[in-house]
C-alpha cells in the first residue's frame, strides 16, 4: 500500500475505497493497519513485521486509567491500566496506543501478549459488528515509545491518515449508490431517477475533492492540510448520509429487509461515519475558515 504523501496518495485512497465497497468492516480493519504502518514509517522508519496485524488506539474518554511507567533513561516502559474503544482488539497482534505522560500525549507500541486482557462484552453494535471494539486492560505490558511526546498529533501525517478514512466512506457510499443505479426503477420511475441524479452530483463532487486533496498532500507532504482534510471528511460524511437516505426513499424497504449485503453495508457505514465528530468537527472547521481572508477562492 503506498504511503500517504509519497506521490501515490490517490492510489492508496482508491485501494481503500475499493476495499470498503466490498466489505466495510474489512476496510476498517485494514485501514487501521495501514495507518499504523504509515505512522511507524514516519516516526521510526520501520514497517510492521511479517504476519503482524496492527491497530491504532487513540481514544481517551473519561474513565480510562492507563499509565506508562518508563524505565529511567530509556524509551521502554510498562503499561498499566485500562484503555477504551480499542477497535478490533480480539484480532490484532500489535497496537499503537496513546497514553498521557505528565501533560503530553505519548504514543507507544505494544505486542498484545498474555499481559493484556480484552473485554469485548460491551460491543453490542449492529453496524460494524465484526470489528469488535473492546475495553483493554494492560498489566505491566512492555511498551516502546514511538516518536517524541505530542508528535503523533503534531505530525502532518495525522491529518493525511484522517483523509484516508474519507476514502473508505466514499467507497462504501458508492457501493450503496450502485444498488440504486443498477435497479430498473432508476430509468423507469421519475422519483428514483431524480434521487439518482442528485446522488450523481454529490458523488462526483466528492470524488473531485478526493482527487484534489490527494494532489495537495503529494505536492506538499510536510504540511498537514488540516482545513482541506476537515472539508473532505465533512463532505464525505454528508454525502454518505444523503446517499443512504435517497436510496432508501427511492427503493423502499425491500433491499434493506431482503438483501443482507446491502442492509449490512448501510448499517456498517452509518456506524463508521461516527468517526466524524459532527458539529464538533464542523465547529473546528468554521474556526479555521474564519481565519482565511479569501476562504473560498476559485
Amino acid at each position: 500500500m503506498p504511503l500517504p504523501g509519497g506521490g501515490h496518495t490517490l492510489d492508496r485512497w482508491r485501494a481503500l475505497a475499493t476495499l470498503a465497497a466490498e466489505d466495510v468492516c474489512l476496510a476498517k480493519w485494514l485501514e487501521a493497519h495501514y495507518d499504523a504502518q504509515a505512522i511507524l514509517m514516519e516516526l521510526e522508519g520501520d514497517a510492521p513485521g511479517p504476519g503482524q496485524a496492527w491497530g491504532v488506539w487513540a481514544a481517551e474518554p473519561p474513565g480510562d486509567t492507563l499509565a506508562l511507567h518508563r524505565i529511567p533513561g530509556q524509551r521502554l516502559g510498562r503499561l498499566h491500566g485500562t484503555k477504551s474503544w480499542c477497535s478490533a482488539a480480539t484480532s490484532l497482534t500489535h497496537a499503537l496506543v496513546t497514553v498521557r505522560e505528565d501533560e503530553a500525549r505519548v504514543l507507544v507500541a505494544v505486542a498484545l501478549d498474555d499481559t493484556v486482557q480484552v473485554d469485548a462484552s460491551g460491543w453490542q453494535a449492529v453496524g460494524m459488528r465484526r470489528i469488535e471494539t473492546a475495553r483493554v486492560e494492560f498489566n505491566g505490558t512492555t511498551a516502546r515509545v514511538v516518536g517524541r511526546p505530542g508528535e503523533y498529533i503534531a505530525r502532518a501525517g495525522f491529518w493525511h491518515g484522517g483523509a484516508g478514512i474519507a476514502a473508505c466512506w466514499f467507497g462504501a457510499t458508492r457501493a450503496i449508490a450502485e444498488r440504486l443505479r443498477a435497479d430498473r426503477r432508476a430509468s423507469s420511475d421519475p422519483h428514483a431517477a431524480a434521487h439518482l441524479g442528485a446522488i450523481d452530483v454529490r458523488l462526483s463532487a466528492l470524488a473531485a475533492v478526493l482527487r484534489e486533496t490527494a494532489a495537495l498532500i503529494d505536492e506538499a507532504p510536510t504540511l498537514p492540510h488540516q482545513r482541506e482534510v476537515m472539508q473532505l471528511r465533512g463532505l464525505a460524511e454528508d454525502v454518505a448520509q444523503d446517499v443512504i437516505a435517497r436510496c432508501g426513499r427511492a427503493l423502499g424497504a425491500g433491499p434493506l429487509c431482503a438483501e443482507g449485503d446491502h442492509a449490512q453495508r448501510c448499517a456498517d457505514l452509518l456506524t463508521f461515519l461516527r468517526q466524524h465528530h459532527a458539529e464538533r468537527d464542523l465547529e473546528g472547521l468554521g474556526k479555521l475558515a474564519a481565519q482565511e481572508e479569501d476562504a473560498w477562492r476559485l
